[in-house]
């Protein structure tokens, strides 16, 4: 994949500006303080998540018999819904938290680990597509470092919006913020549909 593919990807499946709101409702009357420490913290968790992923995860699909070609076709399906739910602006359970798992994460002090971490930030669209791109790498070392490299900026990007939050949201307000991940979302359902087409392809040619 290109870099500005590899950008794109992980850009649209985080999300930043579709964190915005969310984030807003999780710290509402929160202190300055509150809201800079878990945006830190909350980025960090999820980077650590995403390594510790893209060290194990193929190790973890060999153990469990899953072939490379099974994993893009069932991740491609995963980025798909991923996508509807990104475009019609649904609060499903897979992109964000649903409303129980809010509800519960407004009682407590540290939101950091969870809903922010994990899910919104590290969350099964980014985990999937790290795999995706890392197995495209094909164990190229400078392909690899390049891709961790872009998460790393994605994950620097979502770090700033979530410090600048207040100012996004009073600027864009959430119809503007869902403008955004709508149209991001129909970008990610173009990608979702190759990465079937592709776990297919090769799977005829060379097998799962």
């Amino acid at each position: 994949m290109k870099v500005y593919d590899i950008f794109l990807t992980f850009f649209v499946v985080v999300d930043p500006i579709g964190l915005v709101p969310l984030f807003g409702a999780l710290t509402v009357g929160a202190s300055r303080e509150y809201r800079q420490r878990m945006a830190v913290k909350g980025v960090l968790i999820a980077a650590f998540v995403l390594l510790f992923f893209a060290i194990s995860g193929f190790a973890l699909l060999r153990v469990l018999g899953i072939g490379l070609s099974a994993f893009r076709i069932a991740g491609g399906i995963l980025l798909f819904l991923l996508a509807i739910d990104m475009v019609f602006a649904r609060h499903s359970g897979l992109r964000s938290t649903t409303a129980r798992e809010t509800e519960e994460a407004r009682g407590r002090n540290d939101i950091s680990v969870f809903p922010l971490g994990i899910p919104l930030i590290a969350g099964p669209g980014a985990l999937t597509s790290l795999l995706l791109m890392l197995s495209a790498a094909h164990g190229r070392l400078a392909a690899i470092g390049l891709l961790l490299g872009i998460l790393a900026l994605v994950l620097i990007i979502t770090l700033t919006v979530l410090l600048s939050s207040s100012r996004i949201l009073a600027l864009m307000g959430e119809t503007g913020a869902n403008v955004v991940t709508r149209l991001l979302g129909v970008l990610l359902t173009a990608l979702a549909v190759q990465y079937v087409l592709t776990g297919i392809r090769v799977g005829l040619l060379h097998g799962p």
